[in-house]
């Protein structure tokens, strides 16, 4: 079988990322934006900053959705990468039952290797640790200095078939390997996937974790569009992408981080059943039209809507002598807000919990400060934008508890007001 070119060069892309054809159509054009998690320091404020095509495309032959520009990896993630997903109480428990959820599904013995791909602070490697497995983290930022801090083995380095050999050589092969919201992020899917390939061991499995194109195009999440995720994964391509490799997903099921993930499992070829769930969800995606122009067609409309609605109720609050602030500054926030248009003159600040690394940085793009949320609760504004929209309720209920009267606005998938 030839096997498409699954390395991709920085720059302008012309084929799809999966199957290698060059039939693409557009999905929503985003413009020029800068990296969404290359926060700004107050001395970077005076220098240019460099902003990047963010142009969604579809793959007419495999159905594939993709950017169709490539960051240098090392450009994306720099050393001082500034995202933990350990201090997010939704996530680190979302992830400490990923690894209950696998152990128990595979039956895992004890003493087992788990290598964990884009493994941050060893947040998921803590939770397969308690339940007595080996584990060994790969992680290219300096975050990797925290998981060893906290005796969570790791390489700090991107994972490549040069970095399995090297830990199939120290550790032995893997039992479980997992990827959670890397495997979409990454241009050399095909070094990685070799590099799976020759670390898993013969009965072992591959789960891997990522945003859900079903519940961006049901939820008009533009705002998960942004430069590290250059494919947004439906069933389909994936299937088609590990067939090349001697590997296949044998299972997969919805999961509800981030606003809409997707699970799957991925094994050696004929080493297990394909899953009724698989089957099921493929069947879910051909009826909800992922595979045809027209869903497309109605999320960029919306989208666009999305669009118009909030910046007018900013404006609008602007123009009443109202104060418009955003909380929470995660990786989404860029894109829908260079997007929309938000600068400073409408919202001044985004307010950030006191444990996160992007304190006194600055939006990329608008340049707006990241600031304690403690200002929320002494200023009390009019309204305050929920940005992690996907974690809205603990937020809310959080904020609430602890005296913040604003009304808060929930941006996707459509403008919604809450009263306090």
């Amino acid at each position: 079988m030839d096997i498409p070119n699954h390395d991709l060069s920085p720059g302008w892309i012309e084929e799809c990322q999966i199957c290698g054809s060059r039939n693409l159509a557009s999905v929503i054009d985003l413009g020029h934006q800068p990296l969404c998690d290359s926060l700004l320091t107050p001395e970077q404020l005076k220098e240019p900053e460099t902003s990047y095509p963010l142009h969604l495309v579809r793959c007419l032959d495999c159905s594939l959705v993709q950017l169709d520009y490539v960051v240098p990896g090392d450009v994306v993630y720099y050393p001082e990468y500034p995202y933990r997903s350990g201090i997010t109480r939704e996530l680190f428990n979302h992830l400490q039952r990923l690894s209950v959820d696998v152990v128990e599904r595979q039956s895992t013995p004890k003493d087992s290797l788990v290598v964990d791909i884009g493994s941050n602070d060893g947040t998921l490697l803590k939770g397969f640790k308690r339940q007595g497995m080996r584990v060994l983290g790969v992680e290219p930022t300096n975050i990797a200095q925290i998981a060893i801090q906290d005796n969570i083995d790791s390489v700090q380095d991107f994972f490549s078939e040069r970095v399995a050999e090297e830990i199939v050589a120290q550790h032995g092969k893997a039992k479980i390997i997992t990827a959670t919201n890397m495997f979409a992020h990454t241009a050399n899917l095909g070094d990685i996937t070799r590099g799976v390939e020759k670390l898993l061991d013969e009965d072992g499995v591959f789960v891997l974790e990522n945003h859900y194109l079903l519940d961006i195009v049901e939820g008009v999440q533009f705002d998960s569009i942004y430069h590290e995720h250059l494919r947004s994964y439906s069933i389909k391509p994936v299937v088609k992408l590990f067939n090349y490799y001697g590997l296949e997903v044998v299972d997969a099921h919805r999961v509800a981080s981030y606003g809409g993930s997707v699970r799957m499992y991925v094994a050696r070829k004929n080493a297990s059943s394909v899953s009724q769930n698989l089957l099921n969800l493929i069947a879910e995606e051909r009826s909800a039209g992922l595979y045809e122009g027209a869903v497309y067609d109605r999320f960029r409309q919306k989208a666009i809507q999305c669009k118009r609605d909030l910046y007018n109720l900013a404006l609008t609050a602007e123009k009443n002598g109202q104060r418009f602030v955003g909380n929470s500054c995660p990786g989404r926030a860029s894109t829908l807000l260079n997007f929309v248009g938000l600068g400073k003159d409408l919202m001044p600040y985004l307010a950030e919990q006191p444990t996160s690394l992007k304190l006194g940085r600055h939006l990329p793009g608008l340049h707006q400060p990241v600031v304690d949320n403690a200002i929320l609760f002494s200023e009390q504004p009019d309204y305050v934008l929920l940005l992690a929209w996907h974690y809205w309720e603990p937020i809310s209920q959080d904020l609430r508890s602890r005296g913040l009267t604003s009304k808060f606005v929930l941006p996707l998938p459509e403008i919604k007001i809450l009263e306090p």
